[in-house]
Formats: structure tokens, C-alpha cells, sequence
């Protein structure tokens, strides 16, 4: 059907809505990501082929924009799109890749897709090299789009792309740093950068190594002080019997003139501690001249202190050694201009600078030279103005050294070097003690040995820049990251940790704990990251909510961890993606209801897309932990690259069981419940190998067997160990120890006995969480009841949810807590998440009154008390001895101190001097209870109290 030709928009208003940088694995894509929500308003009726000009506009400003292929899959395929129509959303996302590109970021990832339900509002996703280049490219592209429909009069494209380039060139790696990384990423090693400049880390954890450009973890602190003094560094090889220049420092402009004297003219005068060139003087013949050197070296020297040493005629090397051995040598020829009988020295310079490769300081191959007294003052001595025109032909210098930093260009020689003189340099390293040198020599020609030619060391350099072999003006460019590289990594080193993903709607946190006590037992310095904090080798050193990527990679950052459990939820994937690149086996435990309505996830489905992107981080001799059970679960097998290992509670003969033997007997792996008349046994299949690993009813975090959901939590945490390698003994004594004490699991199935109440202290806050937690009650009840004449044992349960959830949430939770509680006590959390005060409790409230009075619910009453510290004396003041109380906590660490203090205090009943009474026959004193706890909202609610 054809489409209506619009006449044009009155005014374009393509906007961002909402910008995210995923750092890892994503449900976009594998690899890091912009994401943009952008509204294209009008624009939405104004694809491109509906706007004249546009796309010839748009290419005659990024012309390279014809070599996208987009989904034609040839080049030339989006300008095609364009022509016949595509929206201008699209149009952005290619732009910033576009964009990033011009800026030297070979980025080519990128997609477009509409939101549901919002006509005009697209998800423009696009890889990126650096983030904050790739946001300010996203930025520009909407700007520039918008300018392309209708001409926005502030905007100069040209003006802004010559800012987005040098904002990119400030925060790019710079040439030697970029080599490194880009031979570390061949070889898969993984890194981190640690602040804006060019300290990164190269590998994970133990294995780490770090890097500061060329100064890498393995360079000595003491090398690098005395390679920065000049005059040390003469001593030590003159010491060693190498060629180096006479010389002596001096820290005045008479001492400068005096040492001169004593050397001999011709002399130089550098800074004692100078770099890059900056403040050395050549070819110095006279005492005034050194006078007027002095005062130049002096301001590059950081401690004042000034070199004049004899000149060394000759041609300029630089010899990289690493690791002992040299690996390249480049001529340095200063920076110059070469005469063509038109153009004046000025010009030519011109000329010279706008070549591509040269940029500012030591973002690009070659920078540009610069024109300032000193060049002129050159320029003058060799008979020329900078308006004059030099013969064809003629070399105008403008700058004494060959440093690259000042504009000099190089010239590869590493296979012309005479190995005496490859021997000389060599020895210059080790006798400083660089694992990484420039050693800098002065002679006629590095194909002769200097020892017969004359020549000598002139400095030897830490850090030295790679620019000048990897990408030489003339000859062939030398891959001298490989020995760096090597020299980090020697061939067969691990460069990661095992990475374990554990997500889930719930039981993800016990999980991890499991497998983290699994792996310690095994010796591992595991860290790991959780709801409650970041845990290295079981030392809680950051208390936060650290389930995301920024944990993760605090994690692989810490150098004493060599095995990594991280718990994955949700809003961190969709915040900001995976925190790494890949995980070695994911868990996933189930799916079920929560947090939906956020973030654009509204149904199931969407969740479980969410939680499969731990699955598509698993590599080909990766693992999946999968709950067989689960349907949601069992589809993400199709997104594993890797294995699946099943874990199921399904009974033999059922169609899970069925599934799950079935892929055991092609070879797969498993971990199975068996029910046998002395109890449940979990058993690890193999292939045709059928291992038992433990009686249920002996792992102390079961409850004797009446916990299946963490008997569930069990079989993943086996599951995973034994992916990763750990030996059947150890995941059954891994199990066997781990308890659900605070100490082990705080704030996870924690059991208290406080004066012969029952107390169990858990984070469960939804319903789905509350559904088994009440089926694990209802077992541990009735597992009580008969170990003990207790008659009539109450259940008391204080309930509660986040503030962000929807309200039908809210309302199920309380639904379901009905059912299992005698009295329903529901409390808040200390932060609302933009709810007021008393909106949650009074939804599941209204939960729990929905379901009182239904055949088979428990609950006769439910009462509200806001204040969580309020409402656990609240209910632990109502209960009688041999009572069971269900505590859903927020503040599990405050709530754990309150009941460790009860327990220090008389028994209920005994009428102290601080004793309450009994709220069950005087509910008013409950609720005066309350109030002096602070919380004059608690109030009693529906029916009296049962009488326990």
C-alpha cells in the first residue's frame, strides 16, 4: 500500500528520553552498549524517503556512511534503506556509529527497534569503544537528524564534529596503551580501566596484571627513579663499561658554564629529570649559549638540577628492549619540512600538519608540529624566515630533537642494528632494571658497531612510547605488544577467574552462599556479590545491595579472589548489563512474578528474557544450571552456548523427570531427587552414571528435609560446583556444613529460639516466595507437632514488600500469607520507593482481609505496624511458648539484635518492671506497645485475637 507524501513537518523534535551504558552482556546484545529511547514526535510521519534532500544532505556531511551495510548486507546498503524509506531513529543509530568511527572507534554493532505499545518511541542500540565517546555521539547524531529536516541555526556541524573528535582524543588510549590492549584481547584476556587515563588491568583477580601505558606491574619502582635521573643513569652504565657521553649536572647558569668548559665544546644541556624531549639544547659552542640552555632546561627539570654533557654527533636511535631482549629500533628524524620552491616554511608546515596521522600530543601515529620561538629561532640559523620559500628539496628543521612528541617522524631499522650494538642496549636495560626501555642512542649509523664508530647511550627511558615501531612514517611497523604481553602473561597463564552468574527470582541468594561454602572448602578465595554486600573470602567488606554489574566488577578487581560468585538480578542487567564478559556456568533458579511493571517489563516472559542474558554469557565449555521444573527456565536451553546441567524435585515417571533422563542418557548432566522409604536423596547423573550425593534430610539448611525450596537450592548450588570442577566429597561436605545460620546466610531462613518461641528470620517479600515458604511451614509444623506435646501451635507471620512493586502484587502477597498464618502482622520498609507512608501495608492488608473467612485460610486477623523493630516486639510480645513466627525482615541485621536482645530479657509473662502483658487478652495494650515504640500508626485491624 503506498504511503500518503507528507508536505513536511512544521518543526522537527526527534528528542532523547532516556540514555543507558550496558558495560557488559546485555538484553540487546553480548557485548557493551548505548541504548537511547528516543521519541521521534512528528518525525514518526516522515520517513526519509518523504524528505527531499536528506539523505544526500546526511552523506555529503559523513560520506563514509556508504560503507554501512546494514540489514542488505552489502555495502551500500543503508544509503539504499534510506532511499526507499526507513524512520529516523534508524538514521541516528547509524550516525553514532558513523561518528565513532571518524574518531578512530571501529564500532559497526547496532540495531533499532519500536517499544511496545508507544507509536514513535524506538530503542536505538549501538556498540561503543568508550562510553562517554559514545554517549556524546548519540547526542550528536539526534542534533544532527533534527538539523537535516530543518536547519537548526545554531547548530555548525562542522564546528561541533571538530569538538566530538578532540573530546574523543582526550579520552581514547593513547598509541602504546591501545597496542597493549589490542594484543591482550586477541589472545582473550580480559581488562578494566581504572580511571580515565591509561591505568588498566589486564586479567582478573589473582591472575591480574596491571599496565600504565608501557609501565607495566612487572617494572621496578627503583629502575624507573633511576632511568628518570640522568646523571644516576650515566654513572650506572659508565660503571658497566657502555658508551655514554661525558657529563656533569649543575644547578646554576655559571656551574652550566663552568662543566662546559671542563667537557669541551660542543656541548648539550638538558633537565636532570626532563621527558619527551622537553628542555634539551643541542650543539651548544659557546659559554653564553649554554648560560641561555640553562635557563631552558631548568624549567623542564621537576627538581631543578641540570645536565650539560659532551654532543655526540650522529643519527638518533631508539632501541625498545622488553623483557631483556630487543624487540625494535626506530630512527628518529627531527621535525622538518622539505623546501619545493613554492611554498614558504610556514606553508609547508601548514601542510605537514594536516596530515590525518598527525593530531595533538600522543592521541594519533604523528603529531603535529609546532611553531614557536624555538622553531623560528632554528629556522633563522639554517638562513631561512618562516615566509621564505626554501629550494626544492632542501630539509628545514624545526625542532633539534627526534622526539616524536615534538613533531619528528621515524624511520623503522630493526633488522639493520650490528649486534654489538643490540648487545649494548640490551645490557643498558638489565643494568638499570627496566622490564620495558627505550634506550636512546647517538651515532653515525646502527648498522656499525658504535664501539668503532663512536656514538654513545644518551638516556635510557621507562615507559617508553610504541608509536614510533607500530606505526613507523617509513618502513615496516614492529608488533612489539606481543613480548609485553608475553612478559605478563607467559604462554599457558590464566589470565580469568571462574565466573559463577546465579539468578532467579528467589533463591538466588542461598544459592550463591552455597556455592561460595562449596568452593571455600576446596581452598578458592572466593568473592562473590549479593543483595547484602560484596564478600571476599567470607569478609563482608562493602554492605550494599550489590546484585549488580558495578559489584561484579569490584569482585574481579580485588587481587586475592581466584574464583568469583556473582548474583545477578534483574535491575542490574537492565541498569547496566553484565559487569563482565562472560560467566563460566550461570544458574538460573526459577522465574516467577516480581518486579514487573518496571523498566518495561510487564509480563513473565519479558522477565525470563531478562534472567536467560546470564545464559547467553555462557561460552562453548560453559555451563547452564537450569531448574528442569520450570518452564520458563527450561526454554533458556536454546540460548546456551554451552552445557546444560538440569536440577529438578520432579518425582520419577513425571514429564520433567522423563525430560530430564532422557537428556541424561544422551550424556548430559543432572541433579535428581529420589524418594526412597528412608528419605530423599539427591543424586548427580552423568551420562549413564547415577552419584549419590546426600540425604536431604541431612543438610542442616533443609530443616530435615521440609525445606524443598532450599533442598531446590541445594541441588543448583551441586549443580554448579560440579560444573566447575569440584569433586563429589566436596559439594556433599560443602552441603553437609552449610548452615542457614546469620553467620552463613544472613537474612536467609536464620532460626532463633527466643524463651521457647520458634522464630524464623527471612527475606521473603513476594508471593511467589511466600507460597513456598508457607508450604515449607506447613511442614515444619506438622514435623513439630509431632516431636512435641505442644497442642495447639499458632503461626505468626510479619509480612511485607517493596514500595515499587504493582499493586496487584501487593494484594497476592497478602492473599497468599492468609493462608499460612494465623495472624498476619504487615509492617514496611525503611525506603518507600516513592510510595507514601502506609500505601504497601494497607494493600496487603487489603491482601489478607480478601482471603479471611474462605474454607482452608488460616489468617483471623491481621493488624498493620509500620516500624519493622516495632513490629517484631509486636508479635513477639503476642507469642506464646512453642509458637511459630515467620519474620519477613528488610533490616535483617537490626532485626536479628532486637531478638539476640529478648533473649537476654525475663520471659513473657513474668511481669517485670518493663513486662507489656499479654496482647492476646488486651489488644489495646498492643497497640499502646507500638506507640511508645514510635510508630503511632500500628493499629489493630478486623477481628480480636485468637487465643493461642
Amino acid at each position: 500500500m503506498d504511503r500518503p507524501v507528507p508536505t513536511g513537518p512544521a518543526a522537527p523534535d526527534l528528542t532523547i528520553l532516556e540514555s543507558r551504558v550496558y558495560r557488559g552482556g546485555n538484553i540487546w546484545s553480548y557485548d557493551p552498549s548505548i541504548h537511547l529511547v528516543v521519541d521521534l514526535g512528528v518525525l514518526e510521519a516522515y520517513p526519509t524517503d518523504t524528505l527531499p534532500g536528506f539523505t544526500d544532505r546526511l552523506v555529503e556531511l559523513l560520506p563514509r556512511l556508504e560503507n554501512h551495510t546494514c540489514s542488505k548486507g552489502v555495502k551500500g546498503g543503508f544509503i539504499e534503506r534510506m532511499r526507499t524509506g526507513t524512520w529516523l531513529g534508524h538514521v541516528a543509530e547509524h550516525v553514532a556509529l558513523q561518528l565513532q568511527q571518524e574518531a578512530g572507534h571501529d564500532q559497526r554493532r547496532g540495531k533499532t527497534r519500536g517499544v511496545k505499545g508507544r507509536p514513535g518511541v524506538y530503542n536505538v542500540i549501538y556498540g561503543y569503544s568508550d562510553e562517554g565517546v559514545g554517549l556524546a555521539a548519540g547526542q550528536l547524531a539526534v542534533r544532527l537528524v533534527n538539523h537535516l529536516v530543518q536547519e537548526d541555526p545554531e547548530l555548525d556541524f562542522a564546528a561541533e564534529l571538530e569538538l566530538f573528535l578532540t573530546r574523543a582524543e582526550r579520552t581514547a588510549f593513547g598509541p602504546s596503551t591501545s597496542a597493549i590492549l589490542e594484543e591482550a584481547v586477541s589472545r582473550d584476556i580480559p581488562y578494566i580501566r581504572l580511571n580515565s587515563g591509561s591505568l588498566v588491568q589486564l586479567g582478573q583477580g589473582v591472575h591480574q596484571q596491571r599496565i600504565r601505558a608501557t609501565m607495566t606491574s612487572k617494572t621496578g619502582a627503583l629502575a624507573v627513579d633511576i632511568a628518570g635521573d640522568k646523571d644516576m643513569t650515566t654513572r650506572l652504565l659508565a660503571s658497566a663499561g657502555l658508551p655514554v657521553p661525558k657529563q656533569e649536572t649543575v644547578r646554576s647558569a655559571d656551574g652550566a658554564a663552568a662543566a662546559a668548559r671542563r667537557i669541551g665544546f660542543p656541548v648539550v644541556v638538558k633537565p636532570l629529570d626532563g621527558n619527551h624531549g622537553r628542555g634539551v639544547c643541542l650543539n651548544l659552542t659557546d659559554e653564553q649559549e649554554v648560560r641561555d640552555a640553562f635557563v631552558v632546561a631548568e624549567g623542564e627539570s621537576r627538581r631543578g638540577y641540570v645536565i650539560v654533557e659532551s654532543l655526540v654527533v650522529g643519527r638518533d636511535y631508539r632501541c625498545l628492549i622488553v623483557g631483556g631482549r630487543m624487540q625494535a629500533i626506530a630512527e628518529r628524524v627531527p621535525a622538518h619540512v622539505l623546501g619545493d620552491g613554492v611554498h614558504t616554511v610556514r606553508e609547508l608546515v601548514e601542510t605537514t600538519n594536516a596530515d590525518p596521522r598527525r593530531g595533538v600530543g600522543h592521541e594519533k601515529v604523528l603529531t603535529k608540529i609546532k611553531v614557536d620561538a624555538a622553531a623560528e629561532a632554528l629556522v633563522l640559523e639554517q638562513g631561512f624566515g618562516m615566509d621564505d620559500v626554501p629550494p626544492a628539496d632542501t630539509m628545514v628543521k624545526l625542532a633539534l630533537t627526534g622526539n616524536m612528541s615534538t613533531g619528528g617522524i621515524s624511520i623503522d631499522r630493526t633488522f639493520d642494528a650490528h649486534p654489538d650494538n643490540v648487545e649494548i642496549a640490551e645490557e643498558a636495560a638489565r643494568v638499570i632494571g627496566l622490564d620495558v626501555a627505550g634506550i636512546d642512542f647517538i651515532c653515525p649509523d646502527i648498522a656499525s658497531p658504535v664501539r668503532e664508530t663512536g656514538g654513545a647511550i644518551c638516556e635510557v627511558n621507562a615507559a617508553p612510547g610504541f608509536r614510533m615501531h607500530t606505526h613507523p612514517t617509513v618502513g615496516e611497523p614492529q608488533y612489539i605488544a606481543k613480548p609485553v604481553v608475553d612478559l605478563l602473561f607467559p604462554p599457558g597463564a590464566p589470565s580469568r577467574v571462574p565466573i559463577v552468574a546465579v539468578t532467579g527470582t528467589n533463591g538466588k541468594t542461598t544459592t550463591s552462599r552455597m556455592i561460595a561454602h562449596i568452593m571455600k572448602g576446596l581452598g578458592r578465595q572466593v568473592g562473590m556479590t549479593s543483595t547484602d554486600g560484596i564478600v571476599i573470602d567470607e569478609r563482608l567488606v562493602v554492605k550494599a545491595d550489590a546484585s549488580g554489574p558495578r559489584s561484579a566488577r569490584m569482585v574481579l578487581q580485588n587481587p586475592r579472589v581466584d574464583f568469583a560468585v556473582m548474583e545477578v538480578a534483574r535491575g542490574g542487567i537492565l541498569r547496566e548489563g553484565l559487569g563482565y564478559d562472560r560467566n563460566d556456568v550461570a544458574v538460573v533458579t526459577n522465574v516467577a512474578p516480581d518486579h514487573l511493571g518496571m523498566r518495561g517489563i510487564n509480563t513473565l516472559e519479558q522477565l525470563a528474557d531478562v534472567k536467560a542474558v546470564v545464559v547467553e554469557a555462557v561460552p562453548r565449555d560453559g555451563f547452564a544450571v537450569l531448574n528442569a521444573d520450570d518452564a520458563l527456565v527450561r526454554r533458556m536451553r536454546r540460548r546456551c552456548s554451552g552445557s546444560v546441567v538440569w536440577f529438578s524435585l520432579a518425582e520419577p515417571g513425571s514429564t520433567v523427570r522423563d525430560f530430564v533422563e532422557d537428556h541424561c542418557r544422551r550424556g548430559g548432566r543432572a541433579v535428581v531427587l529420589d524418594r526412597t522409604e528412608r528419605g530423599d536423596m539427591i543424586v548427580i547423573r552423568h551420562g549413564r552414571r547415577s552419584m549419590q550425593l546426600a540425604w536431604t534430610h541431612l543438610l542442616p539448611s533443609t530443616f530435615g528435609g521440609t525445606a524443598l525450596f532450599n533442598v531446590a537450592n541445594a541441588m543448583a548450588a551441586a549443580g554448579a560446583a560440579f560444573a566447575s570442577g569440584a569433586g563429589l566429597h566436596e559439594i556433599r561436605q560443602g552441603l553437609r556444613t552449610f548452615t542457614t545460620s546469620y553467620y552463613l546466610s544472613p537474612g536467609r531462613m536464620n532460626q532463633i529460639n527466643v524463651h521457647n518461641v520458634d522464630v524464623i528470620v527471612d527475606y521473603c517479600h513476594n508471593a511467589p516466595g511466600m507460597r513456598v515458604l508457607g508450604e515449607f511451614l506447613e511442614r515444619y509444623a506438622a514435623m513439630k507437632a509431632g516431636q512435641h506435646d505442644l497442642g495447639k501451635i499458632s503461626r505468626i507471620g510479619v509480612v511485607s514488600t517493596a514500595g515499587d512493586r504493582r499493586e496487584e502484587d501487593m494484594h497476592e502477597l497478602g492473599a497468599v500469607a492468609a493462608e499460612h498464618f494465623d495472624v498476619v502482622v504487615v509492617r514496611e520498609d525503611e525506603r518507600l520507593r516513592g510510595r507514601e507512608r502506609g500505601f504497601t501495608a494497607e494493600h496487603v492488608a487489603a491482601g489478607v482481609r480478601s482471603r479471611m473467612g474462605e474454607e482452608g485460610v488460616r489468617c483471623r486477623q491481621v493488624e498493620v505496624v509500620l516500624d519493622e523493630t516495632a513490629a517484631v516486639r509486636h508479635v513477639m510480645a503476642r507469642a506464646n511458648p512453642g509458637d511459630i513466627v515467620v519474620l519477613s525482615v528488610d533490616q535483617h541485621a537490626a532485626v536479628m539484635a532486637e531478638l539476640e536482645s529478648m533473649t537476654k530479657q525475663a520471659q513473657p509473662g513474668t511481669h517485670t518492671q518493663d513486662s507489656v502483658g499479654d496482647p492476646d487478652l488486651d489488644p489495646g495494650a498492643l497497640v499502646e506497645e507500638a506507640r511508645e515504640a514510635g510508630d503511632s500508626a500500628a493499629r489493630d485491624v478486623d477481628s480480636p485475637a485468637p487465643t493461642a
